[in-house]
């Protein structure tokens, strides 16, 4: 079955945070409720992965 997962940008540390983990079928589409509810739960995840990131910026490589 599909899933989404939500995490923050590709952290080397085994301890990184997934902020959802939802396996998805097609019944959440179906209907309009059900989709905004997903699309709510995924949102809010996207938003808390945005905010441990600029809490937490990963260090820029150089080159």
């Amino acid at each position: 079955m599909p899933r989404i997962i939500v995490t923050t940008e590709g952290s080397p540390r085994p301890d990184a945070p997934v902020l959802l983990e939802e396996w998805v079928n097609p019944q959440h589409l179906q209907d309009n409720h059900s989709a905004e509810q997903l699309i709510e739960r995924i949102g809010w995840a996207v938003s808390d992965a945005d905010d441990i990131e600029r809490r937490n910026p990963r260090p820029v490589a150089s080159g």
